[in-house]
Order: structure tokens, then sequence, then C-alpha cells
């Protein structure tokens, strides 16, 4: 349906509420493709009248903290990535190796030595760790072989929060032609020299940033191996995690985030790929889903369309753009290892990827360059990505929890729709949050000021609800979609 700027104005102007921001409604209903009327929708039973679920929330520590992500440190972690010359998983990591600074060993003790060093930096702050273990042999691994996933530890500062984890990683090891090769030149600079330094880079900044943002929850900064492998590290350390009952809220894994220098490039935006039917689900609950409509609001899809929510609030140099499929085309990374246990994961990639630049022994043929080269990098690009994924988890580490329990009534069959749900520690308010159901996003938002239920009249057959913690600084925890309640 399209909607004329006076109908608009007239509904608005004989609506209970009126309308606070006339001409941000009016360009909103203008750009709905679901048809929703915007005054019909504000129809509520209770409390103040609904808003823009797109309007911004911006916590000017983390906007500030953001600000001292660098390109320059992003280019010195690439460049001392690549001058190990192969750090495929089964490249050398003998001692004598490591010393000479050459193969996965020697990165991998790099990459421990920064994070040593930024806990230094932040008075301890991080626990640095590792996680090692020997993986047998494969179709891509000939002999057993030690893998280490090397990560620090942020922890959160309230007790009662601190078991809440969200996660950044990225994979330090690379390939060349040949994924058996250990030995020929494989610098990695973009995959994924470029992901680990987002994670460096944003351990770097948040912990200092620590001591005066008080995260409650807690932040672990990853880098994993063997990706090239078979996504050995991540699935380790996801199983690991999942063994151990960690409650990781959010994954953001960044693979080939360097923004290629090429043809075809859009340094403006940086891909979010989600799953939507959750890879952990059983039969019955897929079969759930289908019966309720959620295809689309797996745990991940929800951290996907609350990350484009940061994009819009923070100034981080790159849009975030939502693609509703798993990876690319029949490919895949690491955050799948973390679907495959239950987790919320996404994945960051450039736009458009350069295949003469990934997976290729440098060289020169016909007159076309190949190789994951420095020199095809685009550092500034990198820099806006990871202040996206450090706006993210300073966010996410900031707010309460999800709420628990999220119901929805249907003993009765009732065009209003009434929530309930358990409280939140941390939280002020709540969100209750809706759109249609071919929207891609959150359209709108009710505030419930206090208590944990909310009774709206807009009917549940059209539309997807979902509803979020809210603490006293306007921090805003992951949506979760309710179950229904007899």
């Amino acid at each position: 349906m399209a909607y004329q700027e006076n109908s608009v104005m007239a509904g608005c102007a004989s609506s209970s509420y009126g309308c606070t921001n006339l001409v941000a409604a009016v360009i909103f209903a203008l750009t709905l493709a679901s048809g929703a009327s915007f005054c019909r929708a504000q129809e509520m039973a209770q409390g103040p009248p609904p808003r823009l679920a797109s309007d911004p929330h911006v916590d000017p520590r983390i906007a500030e903290a953001i600000r001292q992500i660098l390109a320059d440190h992003i280019r010195d972690t690439i460049e001392k990535l690549a001058s190990f010359g192969n750090r495929s998983t089964i490249s050398p990591q003998d001692e004598e190796s490591v010393k000479a600074g050459k193969g996965i060993g020697a990165a991998r003790e790099w990459i421990k030595a920064a994070f040593e060093r930024y806990s230094k930096d932040c008075d301890g702050c991080l626990e640095v760790k590792t996680d090692t273990f020997t993986e047998p042999p494969g179709e891509r691994i000939p002999t057993p072989t030690e893998i280490t996933n090397v990560y620090a530890v942020l922890h959160g500062s309230d007790p009662k929060q601190a078991d809440r984890i969200v996660l950044v990683t990225g994979h330090y090891d690379s390939r060349n032609s040949d994924t058996l090769n250990g030995t020929d030149p494989a610098p990695g600079a973009n995959d994924d020299g470029s992901g680990t330094a987002v994670s460096l880079e944003c351990a770097r900044v948040l912990s200092k940033a620590a001591s005066k943002l008080k995260f409650p929850a807690t932040i672990i900064f990853l880098t994993v191996a063997g990706e090239e492998q078979g996504l050995n590290g991540s699935k380790h350390f996801a199983q690991m995690a999942k063994q151990q009952g960690w409650k990781i809220e959010a994954v953001l894994n960044n693979d080939i985030v360097g923004g290629n220098i090429g043809p075809g490039r859009d340094e403006s935006v940086v891909r979010v790929f989600s799953e939507g039917l959750p890879a952990a689900a059983s039969d019955a609950e897929i079969k759930r889903i289908r019966m309720l409509g959620g295809e689309s609001d797996s745990s991940s899809r929800e951290l996907a369309r609350y990350i484009a929510d940061v994009g819009r609030s923070y100034t981080a140099g790159v849009k975030p753009l939502l693609i509703f499929r798993l990876d690319r085309f029949l490919r895949g990374g690491d955050h799948y290892s973390f679907n495959q246990q239950g987790f919320a994961a996404v994945r960051f990639t450039e736009f458009r990827e350069d295949f003469n630049h990934q997976h290729q022994t440098p060289r020169t043929e016909n007159g076309i360059e190949y190789g994951d080269l420095l020199k095809f990098v685009d550092f500034d690009y990198v820099a806006h990505v990871a202040r996206l994924n450090a706006a993210t988890l300073a966010s996410l580490a900031s707010a309460p929890g999800p709420p628990a329990n999220v119901k929805m009534q249907t003993r009765n069959l009732e065009n209003d729709t009434t929530l309930t749900w358990d409280p939140s520690v941390g939280a002020s308010a709540y969100e209750v949050v809706w759109r249609s159901t071919n929207a891609a996003d959150w359209e709108y938002v009710q505030t419930v000021s206090s208590g944990t239920r909310a009774t709206v009249t807009v009917s549940k057959d059209n539309v997807i609800f979902g509803v979020r913690a809210v603490d006293a600084a306007g921090h805003r925890s992951l949506p979760v979609v309710p179950e229904p309640e007899r």
C-alpha cells in the first residue's frame, strides 16, 4: 500500500496520542513495505504511545571508547601477522620456528603477548588464556596436530551478571592455494589477519575503557586456529563453552573484513550473516518455529538486528548490511561452530570479496596478481568494522540480561496481545518491540516502565513481538520473542 502524506497527517491529528514527531512518522510510513498503518499501530491499552524502533540510543562513554580504535594499530597488527610467512594450522610451531618468527606457533605467541600487553596497560584487567588440544588426522590434517586458541577475558563488574558473556573472534591461521602447504608464503592479510586485528583492537580499547564503563557482563576477545582446516579451533572452543555451561549471549565472528581494495567494493557497508532456523534446533523445535512463523527470529537473527540498531546509534564508519543467510552461498565460518552449540552467532564480512586475493599462493600470472597481500587491505575500513564490533560488545555488556520466560498469553481468542516475562537483573524498565511479519527489522517499541506484563492492542496475527530489558542509562538487551502460553 502506498501512503499519502495528507492521510497520515489527518489520521495522526485525530489520534488520541497525536504525533510528537510528524515528519519522522511520515517518512517512516512512506518507506514501510508491510503496509501497516503507523497510526493504527499506535493504539495501545496502556502507557505512552509507541515510538519508532529505529530511534537511536547513544552512550557517550561508548562513543568515546570506539573513537580510540585506530587504523594505524590495525595496520601494525596485520603487518605483523603477515610477517610470519605461513600461518597454516599445519605450519611449523616448534621452538626453533617460534624463535625465528615463522609459522603459526610464532603467530600464537605474538598474539598472546599482545593480549598480555593490553592487560598490563589496564592494571591486569584481562585474564589471558589458551585453549590447546590435539586434532586427529583428517582430510586437511595429515598428522595429529596441536591447535591453540588464544583469548583474553574481561570479567564483568557485577557479580550477579558476570556469568553473562559476549564474545568477538577471528581466526589467525592462513592458507595458500594448497590447503596442505604449510611452508610456502600464505600472508593471510585479509583472511583472516583482518578479523584477528578486530579482536585484538577491541581488546585494547575496551580494556582501557573498562574502568569508566564498568561492564556488568563479561567480554571475551578470542582468536582461533584451524579454521581453514575445517573450523577445528572454533568447534573445540564452542564445545568447551557448552560443556562448561557458559552463558554466551552473542558471538561476533569477523572473517575477511579487510575491505579488499579492488573493483566493485563498497567501503560504506559490512555484511552481517545470521542463521534462520537454528542449527541446534530439534525436529520438534523446528516444527514449533514453523507453526509460529518464527523462521526469521532465531537468537542469531535477533543479534543481527541488534547490530543494525547499534549501527544506527554510533558513528562507526560502516553500516551493517544484514544478510538473512547462515553465510555466503554454500560456504561457512567459525560462527557456525557456535550456532551448532545453540549460541547466537553472526559473521561480519566485507561487501565484495576478491577471490584472486583469497586462498592463493602469491604470484603473478597473465598480468593478474594473486595472493592475500597487505597492499589489498584497507586499514581504515578494518578500523570502521572494529568500531562497530566494539560498540556492539560494549552495548551488550552494559545492558541487563535479556528477559527470561517471555510468554504470550493465548488462553482466549482475542485481538489484544498480552505478554509476560521474568525480571532481568539490572533492568529499570522493559520495551515491547514489534514488526510486521514481512519486515526485516523491528518497527515499533513501547516502553513498560513498571512491572513484567503488558497488553498491546495490536493483533498477534499480524506482527512479530519481542521483549527487551533496559537499564537506567538506556542500554538495551537483546530482544526475546515470546512463546505461547495457554
